[in-house]
């Protein structure tokens, strides 16, 4: 046997081995972190859904309400000028319409519950005495629903998303002798979220 034949050294294929597994896991620390970014992105994906979902519900159901509504109900006429209401701010108006006159709220609260699938909606108002009412009607996920009504502003609980409606009746828009309703939709005290807006024309 030739004595010149070199041996490989123990310690450099220690190193190797060393080296090797600190570069599969500088690997595995990147897959990871990406992992973790990619699922990031995709629960706030998913939250932003589900806002514009609800959104575009509580859009739907305030048009019903209002298209429910008789054309010489207060809450949709249009008194001394073209616009009731407003969509950038909580904008109420007394308004008389014959023999009939109400404080006209264009705006309200609704609290959806996170954890348990509640939503209560708060209406406002004002009393025989002059003072601000607070309604708030709750819906329970069995089904049940409560109505109170209180002279201070409710709670919300720790885990509801609150939504704020606005909305705005324009006479004779897009044509004479109708009223466009317009209906904006917004997510209170999260960040990122977009307006929903939702339109319908009647009579």
């Amino acid at each position: 046997m030739d004595g010149s034949m070199s041996h490989p050294n123990p310690r450099r294929e220690s190193g190797f081995t060393i080296l090797e597994t600190m570069v599969a896991m500088a690997i595995l620390a990147v897959g990871l972190l990406a992992i973790a970014s990619l699922f990031a992105k995709t629960t706030t994906s998913s939250n932003m859904s589900r806002y514009m979902s609800t959104q575009s519900l509580l859009a739907s159901e305030k048009m019903d309400d209002l298209n429910r509504l008789p054309a010489v109900d207060p809450a949709v006429a249009v008194p001394g000028g073209a616009t009731a209401g407003s969509l950038t701010a909580d904008t109420s108006q007394v308004v008389t319409v014959g023999a009939v006159t109400e404080n006209v709220d264009y705006f309200d609260n609704i609290q959806a519950s996170a954890g348990n699938g509640g939503v209560s909606e708060t209406f406002t108002g004002v009393n025989a005495g002059g003072v601000t009412t607070y309604t708030t009607v709750t819906h329970s996920p069995n089904g049940v629903v409560t109505q109170a009504t209180t002279t201070v502003a409710p709670v919300a609980p720790p885990d509801a998303i609150t939504f704020k409606r606005r909305w705005i009746i324009e006479k004779d828009v897009p044509v004479l002798g109708v009223k466009r309703i317009t209906v904006v939709v917004t997510v209170q005290d999260v960040s990122k979220t977009v307006p929903f807006q939702m339109s319908m024309v009647r009579p």
